[in-house]
């Protein structure tokens, strides 16, 4: 834990290194004293301390300074930190200035100069006053400070992809939090340059994007292999999963993830029946184990970026991405799972990332506290994200076209949320228009059997409506079944094309594609069972597949 700071001005270079002395010499071991001769030069350094959440515990003055007198720096300094202690530093004649200054700065105390000895009219004094403030202090936050809207888009996708990417932040609303209205100002900025991110260092990014965002926060790294052993596209569990056997069994690995690690997996806000978890995990617990492991082995991490197309070259596979930028390799294992579905209803694209999200939005069930949400789908997604929210909202509406939870959501699930009085599962129903002025406000939903609709109020809406495949991006050369999953091993040859263009001696291996040496794992792969259980058995038997195909080449 950072040091709160005692901060002195003083003009006369000799009487500034006397008081430092004085300070350091008791005070060092649980203070950091900063000291400068410049009155401007400390507010500007001030502004940068609050920018950094560093605290102030106290500031000591001299009155008589050229740039301005110690009670107008001290004026100046109270509205950036209004708790920290302030003492003036006084000659006999400054006496009156620093009684009217009680008043004006709320001075804590003026200190005749010389002080000394210090232990009796120095030590004295700050002890006291560094005591009371101790008292009351409160430490900020410490890390990246995230300021905007909340039913903005542009804000939201801030806080999903630090979320996602397991990076602690705090979220500051500028209509709820009057510190983040402060910061704006002490910075000169307005609410047109919303999102505001301030990072650990002081430093102050405006309305980023994601890649700008991860760049400046030190997350975005540069390759470092000139060739692969394998490339890992996807860090879902499956591509989790191959990192770890890939990197522990000494293939040079690269994972490369166009969102946050964890994919769908990694939202959930529960997973209850992953084996050796008898009490559950998170999705986000379970991603920042596996990351930690397969880091730990040697696999390195692209994030986020996106691969555009893939190349054969030789034998070698070349990877673009969607910043030009290639990357060499041998073989590839492709786990980029799947998208949610949309919601094609009216209202629903005009509020997408104000009140209304695809998959959990862990990010803003504090929103919703004390009010009402829906949450549109029947599979174990939507219900773990029901028990979750019941924890925030006053009332949780499930909504669902078939008669019943029993099709398509486990029995454990459909349990707890009849044991949880505030969720309410609509049947039969269906969501019609979604309404409100820049944000979700209200839900017009229709009973099927009767025809009846009601309107009700809705902070927000979660949709988890089934899932289609990344695959959009792969060339034709890569086999694909009717609905863009990727077809692996002896279902390849049920097409006639697949026979055309396969040219070695040997069958596909079990998750090979239509490419010798580009594999698919998990939920992208045709016939996957969409279980985080096996698309970490799948992504770990890809990588003995691997071997197979780098020991034949």
């Amino acid at each position: 834990m950072e040091k709160p700071i005692i901060f002195s001005i003083d003009d006369d270079p000799q009487v500034l290194n006397a008081i430092s002395r004085d300070l350091k010499t008791k005070y060092s071991s649980q203070y950091k004293i900063i000291s400068t001769t410049s009155a401007k030069e400390a507010l500007e350094r001030v502004i940068e301390l609050k920018n950094e959440a560093r605290a102030v515990a106290m500031f000591i003055c001299d009155q008589r300074m050229p740039e301005m007198e110690g009670v107008d720096f001290l004026e100046e300094a109270i509205k950036i930190y209004p708790e920290a202690k302030r003492i003036l530093l006084t000659a006999y004649s400054d006496t009156e200035a620093a009684i009217n200054a009680i008043n004006k700065v709320q001075l804590d105390y003026y200190l005749m100069k010389p002080w000394d000895p210090a232990e009796e009219k120095l030590y004295p004094v700050v002890d006291d006053l560094i005591s009371d403030w101790q008292s009351n202090y409160k430490p900020d936050f410490k890390g990246l400070r995230v300021i905007g809207y909340q039913y903005s888009p542009f804000s939201h996708n801030i806080k999903d992809y630090l979320a996602g990417n397991l990076i602690p932040y705090l979220w500051m609303d500028i209509e709820k939090n009057s510190e983040a209205q402060h910061l704006l100002e002490l910075n000169n900025l307005s609410k047109e340059n919303l999102p505001v991110v301030l990072l650990e260092d002081g430093s102050i990014v405006i309305q980023p994007d994601v890649a700008t965002l991860a760049e400046r926060i030190g997350c975005n790294l540069e390759v470092t292999a000139e060739v692969y052993d394998v490339v890992i596209i996807g860090a879902g569990p499956a591509g989790l999963a191959a990192a770890v056997y890939g990197a522990s069994e000494g293939l040079k690995t690269l994972v490369i993830e166009r969102k946050a690690p964890g994919g769908q997996a990694g939202t959930s806000s529960r997973i209850e029946n992953y084996l050796g978890f008898p009490s559950g995990l998170t999705g986000a617990d379970l991603t920042r184990r596996a990351i930690s492991q397969a880091r730990r082995l040697g696999a390195e991490f692209l994030s986020p970026r996106e691969v555009v197309d893939i190349r054969q070259v030789e034998g070698y596979k070349i990877l673009t991405l969607n910043d030009g930028q290639e990357i060499n390799c041998r073989s590839i294992i492709i786990t980029t799972g799947v998208d949610y579905r949309k919601l094609e209803t009216k209202g629903i694209e005009d509020f997408t990332g104000a009140g209304i999200y695809y998959g959990a939005a862990t990010t803003e069930a504090s929103a919703c506290k004390d009010k009402s949400v829906y949450i549109v789908g029947g599979g174990n997604s939507a219900g773990q994200s029901a028990v979750y929210l019941s924890k925030f909202a006053d009332k949780v509406y499930i909504i669902v076209r078939k008669d019943s939870l029993s099709y398509t959501m486990s029995s454990y699930l459909i349990q707890q949320i009849a044991d949880l009085s505030n969720i309410e599962v609509l049947t039969d129903t269906e969501v019609r228009e979604a309404k409100g002025d820049t944000h979700l406000e209200n839900l017009i939903i229709e009973h099927l059997p009767t025809g009846k609709k009601t309107t009700g109020n809705a902070a927000a809406l979660y949709i988890f409506i089934g899932a289609k495949p990344f695959t959009d991006w792969l060339g034709a050369s890569v086999q694909r079944d009717q609905k863009g999953f990727i077809e692996t091993g002896r279902d390849l040859t049920a097409y006639p094309e697949f026979t055309k263009n396969w040219k070695l001696k040997r069958d596909p291996f079990l998750l090979e594609t239509s490419l010798p040496g580009i594999f698919a794992a998990g939920d992208v792969r045709s016939g996957a069972m969409n279980r985080v259980a096996s698309a970490v058995g799948e992504g770990s038997m890809a990588i003995s597949f691997v071997h197979k195909y780098l020991a034949e080449n």
